[in-house]
């Protein structure tokens, strides 16, 4: 089993950046694709981004491509989710999750943290 807890949310002004982290417990991270996703007020859950076991694949929603960048430290248990150039539209409870194997699907996960509110000001 795993236990993530996601740090780094805040407020930040439009066109700024803020850097995620999801710490994740255990020796077996280095096992797991993790992937970060998003909920805005009165609106479901949707995929952010994803990255395989040892970090070279990747994937993101076109929303946030050229914007952000998922990486991991297995070293460390921890993912990182950098986001630049933020929107309004960023605005967001952002959650990090752990699955077998790389991909978007949001029912795939198996983990998940909490969650930390990011706001993103026009």
């Amino acid at each position: 089993q795993v236990q993530l807890v996601e740090s780094g949310g805040g407020l930040a002004q439009a066109g700024g950046s803020l850097r995620l982290s999801c710490a994740a417990s255990g020796r077996t991270f280095f096992r797991y694709a993790m992937g970060w996703f998003r909920q805005a007020p009165g609106k479901e859950r949707e995929f952010v981004a994803s990255i395989s076991q040892g970090g070279g694949n990747s994937r993101y929603v076109d929303s946030v491509k050229g914007r952000f960048t998922i990486s991991r430290d297995n070293a460390k248990n921890t993912v990182y989710l950098q986001m630049n150039s933020l929107k309004p539209e960023d605005t967001a409870v952002y959650y990090c999750a752990a699955t077998q194997t790389i991909t978007i699907a949001q029912k795939e996960f198996d983990y998940w943290g909490q969650g930390t509110q990011v706001t993103v000001s026009s």
